[in-house]
């Protein structure tokens, strides 16, 4: 789609690049080398960060406009990326909210629309008592990034409320979802075509029915596409198979990816493949332990497991799935879980090959970041490298899958989901007694002509024809889609890093990747006024 122009790039080295006429806004500059900066300036930073090594070929892109001069080309590339870089939209709300003992607490909450190139928004909801309008900007902009650079047609939003769930009841957590979606609903923040929350920090399938359930009985009680309006539902409430792991086994898929190019490997020298690889997880939420399961079914041998309660390690390998079930018996002791101790913090710098970090936000900085011996990191948690953090690993030559691409498995399969409830019907389900019959009619074909030429023999179906004689299930589908998605979206993504000769730094390859796509939508479609 973009040629890069004869005087876009020249590098020295990782992370290098010759300046050009576009500067990075001056409230910008200082975040490459902040400590602790402000998540929604980290974000905001990366992009335009990226934007210095685009803008040529955007420039070179509008030369298709023969009638537009230079000078309205370059005016329509920096308004286009001026749009692009700012917040819609936010809505800030409270609410009473009568415990169970009488008392009355005031619930804040948030939810932000940052992009309506695309439309409908997409962006989960998350419980935490760390949720501001700061952090709740930053996540909307990176569903925008990440949902272009995976090819998937939402803009990006992001909502949260400002509580710790383990300090109210269920029917309480009740309350406060109903009374969230209503909000919404009223501020026409909700809607298949407008605005799809779906399951975030601290949230699940339990939140996401509460919101459908009030959205449908109220706002959207004549709305037949009512159900889109939220994804990871429960199975029975119109969600899809494949979503609760999607997440996890998209950061898995990434690892896979790069793991298997020879271009990066020697880069970082690697060598390709899962054989004789290491692996640490921070963070064992639903992210990190699929990812985990993943890789350990890969052959990849997890040493480490940090930042659940007690932080496990041992050097000859820990089985995810074990640990999975020793976490769900609510022990909180490393002692007695088979082949692991219990050890300090710094279990997140031993060396290892793959680093997962699947926890929070700003984990990676400027004080631990030259500490880290991973080869590869894995960023299935959203923002967890800070910019100054950014610069020390790719100089110390370590490969980052970003958030933006890592951990996009999740809105992948969302919208899938999101499809599934506008069709009506589960993917698969019309034609499946259709392949039955149809391979059922070819094997006996078979058998008949054997037959026929005098050969007795009883056709048969192996086991493995056997599971897809009927065409492939939901999950199945699922799971093929969300592998397609993922590895396209790598490959663009590497092919970026190529084009531009920026060495390993995937980060700003994939913000490219996404603003290549959103200029594009920009251009065709004409911008508001």
């Amino acid at each position: 789609m973009f040629r890069v122009c004869k005087f876009a790039v020249k590098t020295g080295g990782p992370g290098q690049m010759s300046v050009r006429h576009y500067d990075i806004p001056a409230h910008l500059t200082k975040i490459a080398d902040e400590p602790n900066p402000s998540f929604f300036r980290m974000v905001e930073y990366f992009y335009h960060h990226a934007v210095r090594v685009v803008e040529p070929s955007l420039i070179e892109y509008l030369n298709k406009h023969t009638h537009m001069s230079e000078k309205k080309r370059l005016q329509r590339v920096a308004g286009i990326l001026k749009v692009m870089g700012s917040c819609n939209s936010c809505i800030q709300m409270e609410f009473p909210l009568q415990r169970k003992g009488g008392d009355y607490d005031i619930i804040q909450a948030y939810r932000v629309q940052h992009s309506v190139h695309r439309l409908p928004c997409k962006g989960g909801i998350r419980f935490s008592d760390e949720v501001n309008l700061d952090e709740v900007k930053a996540l909307a902009s990176l569903m925008t990034f990440k949902c272009a650079c995976s090819s998937i047609p939402f803009g990006g939003s992001k909502g949260g409320v400002a509580i710790n769930p383990k300090k109210f009841t269920v029917a309480e957590l009740q309350r406060i979802t109903r009374r969230y979606t209503l909000e919404l609903a009223k501020k026409n923040y909700i809607g298949a075509g407008i605005d799809v929350p779906a399951p975030d920090f601290n949230t699940s399938g339990r939140e996401m029915s509460w919101v459908v359930d009030t959205y449908i009985k109220t706002l959207g009680y004549q709305d037949l596409n009512a159900a889109a309006c939220v994804t990871g539902k429960p199975i029975n409430g119109g969600g899809i198979h494949g979503r609760v792991e999607a997440t996890g086994r998209g950061v898995f898929m990434t690892i896979n990816y790069f793991l298997h190019d020879d271009y990066f490997m020697k880069l970082v020298e690697m060598t390709p493949g899962f054989k004789g690889k290491t692996a640490i997880v921070q963070g064992f939420g639903n992210v990190g332990s699929f990812a985990g399961v993943y890789l350990h079914q890969a052959g990849v041998k997890i040493i480490g497991v940090c930042e659940f309660e007690a932080n496990i390690a041992n050097q000859d390998g820990i089985n995810p799935n074990d640990l999975i079930k020793y976490m769900a018996s609510n022990k909180r002791s490393a002692k007695g879980f088979p082949g692991g101790q219990e050890v300090g913090e710094d279990l997140l710098y031993q060396k290892c090959d793959i680093l997962v970090v699947a926890a929070k936000e700003k984990v990676i900085r400027a004080d631990n970041a030259g500490k880290i011996q991973a080869k590869m990191i894995a960023e299935g948690a959203n923002g967890p490298t800070v910019p100054s953090a950014h610069t020390i690993l790719l100089k110390k030559n370590i490969l980052v899958i970003p958030d933006l691409l890592c951990n996009a498995g999740g809105v992948t399969v969302s919208y899938f989901e999101f499809l599934k409830n506008l069709n009506h019907v589960s993917f698969g389900k019309l034609s499946i007694k259709f392949w039955r019959d149809s391979n059922t009619a070819l094997l006996d074909s078979v058998e008949k002509s054997l037959k026929n030429a005098n050969v007795e023999a009883k056709v048969s179906p192996t086991k493995e024809f056997a599971s897809m004689m009927s065409g492939a299930s939901e999950k199945h589908i699922v799971g093929t889609g969300l592998e397609f998605s993922m590895t396209n979206a790598c490959s663009n993504v590497a092919a970026a890093a190529k084009t531009h000769n920026l060495n390993i730094d995937l980060r700003t390859a994939a913000y490219i990747t996404s603003i290549e796509k959103i200029f594009v939508t920009y251009d065709e479609h004409g911008l508001a006024f």
